[in-house]
């Protein structure tokens, strides 16, 4: 690993990063929380003798839950790595390649472990 391309973020710098990362994290476990609710399959009281169209509904109600808690969590996961790597310092360095990663990148989504171009060979 090259040392100049592993500079670390100042301590003082971090500390409002980890609140706006964890602040997220309640938001998206809020999110999640409201989605579940949302999806009929969790209604106890749901009427299991539907219609042809009712039933065709709640099927559709049901996997659009899925997907947006698979969107949610895939978020929360995210945010759990960057949390993770501010805790054992090696926050704003690619979990990739061990390059610095851009502090635009970091400043648009504070949460990404990450390079560009690692993130571009992963797509």
């Amino acid at each position: 690993m090259d040392k100049k391309n592993t500079v670390s973020i100042p301590k003082n710098l971090l500390a409002p990063i980890k609140n706006f990362l964890e602040g997220e994290m309640m938001k998206w476990k809020k999110t999640q929380k409201e989605i579940k609710k949302s999806d009929p399959f969790s209604d106890a009281d749901r009427d299991q003798n539907n219609s042809m169209e009712s039933d065709l509904d709640e099927q559709i109600g049901h996997f659009d839950a899925e997907i947006k808690v698979g969107f949610v969590k895939k978020q929360l996961v995210q945010l759990r790595k960057a949390l993770t790597r501010i805790k054992i310092g090696k926050y704003g360095i690619c979990e990739k390649c061990g390059k610095m990663i851009d502090t635009d990148r970091l400043a648009i989504k504070p949460e990404v472990t990450t390079c560009i171009n690692c993130a571009r060979d992963q797509e």
